[in-house]
């Protein structure tokens, strides 16, 4: 997919230019930083196993980036993050009003690059998306500092917040390439289930991983008040006092004991039966696959779903 991404970079670095020094500055820092790319990715796999070999993929695989790229903007100066794939965030460096009004500058012009596709369905595809990934991160804010947060509930906030720009990058490559409703809602079932799969790994990572390899500070999550799977797993299934720790921690974002936390986390299996959740989802997103033809596609696509899960970053 190499030769399709330098497309894609290329889109990206044209819609980016704006008359606005900051604009350009910031944008760029944020989009150099690089990042997995799967949301690109997922549109421009599923166009080609679909047959659909049109520029307008590169134009919308930029446009699901550019969607990410705000939230990421906006979801930093909400969390107050200062570490974001190994550099410095961009409200760190800027400030937080450059970052939320950058933020919309980014929002605003995806929308500008979906309506040139011309594509209606295109246009509602993606707009309920972004609609929904907000609501998710207002479900996310309301649910901070809350121990007693019920696991569907927090995957609910999943479904919202990451998985459904996976499911919606997926489907766009499908309605590019006039596929039928069955197959569009199995390739949306797929993307559904990766971004799951992804955000679940991503917490696990927050209590198994290291700073350098994440690109983030380890236990930014508990310091946020998140309370995310492995943290809930490991409260029903600790002692009394584990679990009284764990809540307090939660309750109050404190990071002064994570050491202690993470033991319980590991100890407990909490960070085992977060990745078999992970690999659930993976193998749902697999089975998804099969209304593909066979090619190079979908076998990415389903070495995709071993890579989500496997990950160390």
């Amino acid at each position: 997919m190499a030769a399709d991404m330098l497309e894609v970079d290329g889109v990206i670095r044209h819609r980016l230019a704006s008359d606005v020094a900051m604009i350009n500055q910031i944008a760029h820092y944020i989009i150099s930083a690089g990042g997995k790319r799967i949301r690109p990715m997922l549109v421009l796999l599923f166009s080609n196993a679909l047959g659909f070999a049109g520029r307008e993929r590169f134009e919308l695989a930029a446009t699901v980036e550019f969607i990410h790229t705000a939230t990421l903007l906006h979801d930093d100066v909400v969390d107050e993050s200062a570490l974001r794939r190994g550099r410095q965030t961009a409200n760190a460096l800027f400030g937080n009003a450059a970052s939320v009004l950058v933020g919309d500058f980014v929002y605003s012009r995806a929308f500008q690059m979906m309506v040139s596709v011309n594509r209606l369905r295109v246009l509602e595809v993606l707009a309920d998306a972004t609609n929904v990934i907000a609501e998710g991160e207002v479900l996310q804010l309301m649910n901070m500092h809350d121990p007693d947060l019920s696991v569907d509930d927090y995957l609910r906030v999943i479904r919202f917040k990451t998985a459904k720009l996976f499911e919606a990058s997926a489907r766009v490559g499908a309605v590019l390439a006039e596929a039928g409703a069955n197959v569009e809602e199995s390739c949306a079932a797929y993307g559904r289930s990766l971004g799951t799969a992804f955000q679940l790994i991503d917490d696990l990572l927050d209590y198994e991983g290291a700073t350098e390899q994440l690109g983030k500070n380890v236990g930014d999550d508990l310091r946020e008040g998140k309370p995310t799977l492995p943290l809930l797993l490991a409260m029903e299934r600790g002692s009394a006092s584990e679990r009284d720790l764990i809540r307090h921690a939660i309750e109050h974002g404190e990071v002064a004991r994570l050491p202690e936390i993470v033991e319980i986390v590991r100890r407990t299996g909490a960070i085992a039966a977060t990745r078999d959740a992970a690999r659930a989802e993976a193998d749902k997103a697999a089975q998804a696959l099969s209304v593909l033809p066979q090619s190079a596609y979908r076998e990415a696509l389903l070495e995709l779903c071993f890579r989500s899960v496997e990950r160390s970053s």
